[in-house]
């Protein structure tokens, strides 16, 4: 943001209570005061402060407790940024003392608003799609995190009492419905050998998609290459289909979080330039929205690549340290849908495919060579989201 603005606020937000610190452009203070979470107070505030001209709201926070500030101040006619964690301790370093106070931290943020107002993010745009998306990413997010969990607390469990049949669920097999429906049903090995192998490949043949006989046989092979019961077999066979039942709830929730997620975009104009892109499917479209929206806020595409943090750094000093290296920083966010939609066009797209090869001919690893690919994608994502226009297809020069 490089707009010119007569009070810089500078707000730490808080869960019952925020500090509010309003500056001139000289660096005056205007207001240095606590406020509570409370609409009335901050539109007093807010009001007060438009007297003196436009204001610029500064939040450390933009979600979950700093909303209300922020639709508060967007109604009382206020401009309103966000100033990254990052950003935030880098510049508090700047400033005399190492005290963590709220009044601190709302003049800091306030101060930097002021002095360097590049450091500054725009808030999410008045946009109901892109409110709703990101509260559904984050609530897929931690349902992602608790089935890793529990992913993990049921391959522990079995690992614990039949290391044999745990190897029998490798990767993904363990999370198939099928495979969670057995545990869920015979518990483990001592439920599955009571019931002999024809009763569970009957059972799982009427509700399984594919022909269930493979795995059957793979988990019964399993079963007979031990022979001795662990202490703690029953109680673990107790908490087994508990677990599985759990991952199994958590996988139908991810599911349906994904169709609301498709339904959301399915009208969103931005999504569908998006996707229109080789590489591009529902989950990365929603990313690139959520972190950058429609890219207004960076001037050129290279300042996007920046922010992703793939483009390189240049590093130089005196005549001995010249070059440019692999940037370290940057949205991790972005930064992985980027690099995971470039790695599937270079697969499925001839043009990705023949710009990958020519850079793996030029020496490069294959992480560099998809960032490399990333890096120019970025450049046509941008101009896609500036016209909003969607992707034209190309085909590749010959060599």
């Amino acid at each position: 943001m490089t707009e010119h603005f007569d009070v810089y606020c500078g707000l730490d937000v808080g869960k019952s209570e925020h500090h509010a610190t309003a500056l001139t452009p000289s660096g005056e203070r205007l207001f240095d005061k606590p406020l509570p979470q409370d609409e009335t107070q901050l539109r007093e505030l807010f009001t007060g402060l438009g007297r003196h001209g436009r204001v610029l709201m500064i939040v450390d926070q933009p979600n979950t407790i700093g909303a209300l500030p922020i639709a508060v101040a967007r109604d009382c006619g206020c401009e309103v940024a966000y100033l990254p964690g990052l950003a935030m301790r880098k510049a508090a370093d700047l400033y005399p003392g190492r005290s963590k106070t709220d009044a601190r931290d709302a003049f800091i943020i306030a101060d930097t608003a002021r002095t360097m107002p590049h450091t500054l993010r725009a808030v999410d745009r008045d946009s109901e799609v892109l409110a709703a998306l990101k509260v559904l990413s984050g609530f897929d997010a931690d349902l992602t995190h608790e089935c890793t969990r529990a992913i993990n607390r049921l391959r522990s469990l079995l690992l614990q009492i039949f290391p044999s049949l745990e190897r029998v669920f490798v990767g993904t097999i363990l999370t198939r419905t099928l495979a969670l429906d057995l545990l869920i049903k015979y518990a483990g090995p001592t439920g599955l050998r009571a019931a002999g192998r024809g009763n569970v490949l009957r059972w799982a043949r009427n509700h399984a998609r594919k022909d269930p006989t493979k795995l059957v046989d793979e988990i019964f092979t399993a079963l007979g290459e031990q022979t001795v019961t662990v202490i703690g077999t029953e109680a673990v066979e107790l908490v087994i289909p508990r677990v599985a039942a759990q991952i199994k709830e958590l996988k139908h929730q991810r599911a349906t979080v994904a169709a609301e997620v498709e339904k959301l975009l399915d009208d969103f104009p931005l999504s569908i330039v998006l996707m229109s892109m080789p590489g591009v499917g529902i989950k990365t479209a929603a990313t690139i929205l959520l972190t950058i929206g429609d890219a207004s806020t960076f001037t050129t595409a290279g300042h996007l690549a920046a922010y992703a943090g793939i483009a390189p750094v240049t590093r130089r000093s005196g005549t001995s340290i010249r070059g440019e290296y692999p940037a370290r920083s940057g949205n991790k966010q972005l930064k992985n849908a980027l690099f995971r939609s470039a790695w599937i066009a270079s697969c499925h797209d001839p043009l990705s495919k023949a710009y990958y090869e020519k850079k793996r001919g030029q020496g490069k690893k294959h992480n560099a060579a998809i960032i490399c690919l990333a890096r120019r994608r970025c450049d046509v994502i941008y101009a896609m989201l500036k016209t909003k226009t969607l992707y034209e297809t190309k085909t590749p020069k010959a060599a």
